[in-house]
């Protein structure tokens, strides 16, 4: 935690990710709905629809369709560095949950921070912004088209 009471850290790479080849950090998705339920509605729909395609297109990320007699619908994702990340999904449309699976596939499994820039200094400028008329005097006359 910093002074501003949120986490912070300098930008890294997971595990030199990118370096070489990219390598998806979701290893596995648990999609866990009720057979019968009314939340689960859209879960299905994703099933029927999207599931098989998302897995064509993500082949190192193992899917798995879990029906239980849950109330409340989930996806539940482990990553390699061993985070799970779980997402209520309750009355979510398939194309929502579609869109959230893909966001989860893009992400590394580390919690969300703000990243921090690579240099500190303890006297920062005072100057402000500089731009073309910073030491222009007022009272000399306007340049451009416009002028008179």
């Amino acid at each position: 935690m910093t002074a501003r009471g949120t986490p912070s850290r300098f930008l890294q790479s997971v595990l030199q990710n990118g370096v070489g080849r990219y390598v998806c950090q979701l290893k596995r998705v648990s999609l866990i709905f009720s057979k019968n339920g009314q939340s689960s509605l859209g879960v299905r729909e994703f099933i029927e629809d999207g599931v098989v395609d998302f897995a064509k297109k993500n082949p190192g990320i193992v899917v798995y369709v879990s029906p239980e007699s849950c109330r409340i619908p989930k996806i539940v994702a482990e990553y390699l560095n061993g985070n799970v990340k779980k997402e209520l999904i309750t009355n979510k449309t398939s194309q929502q949950i579609a869109e959230l699976v893909t966001k989860m596939a893009n992400q590394s499994g580390l919690d969300i921070i703000r990243i921090r820039k690579p240099f500190h200094t303890d006297n920062p400028s005072i100057q402000g912004q500089w731009h073309p008329f910073t030491n222009r005097s007022p009272s000399t006359k306007p340049v451009g088209p416009h002028a008179k």
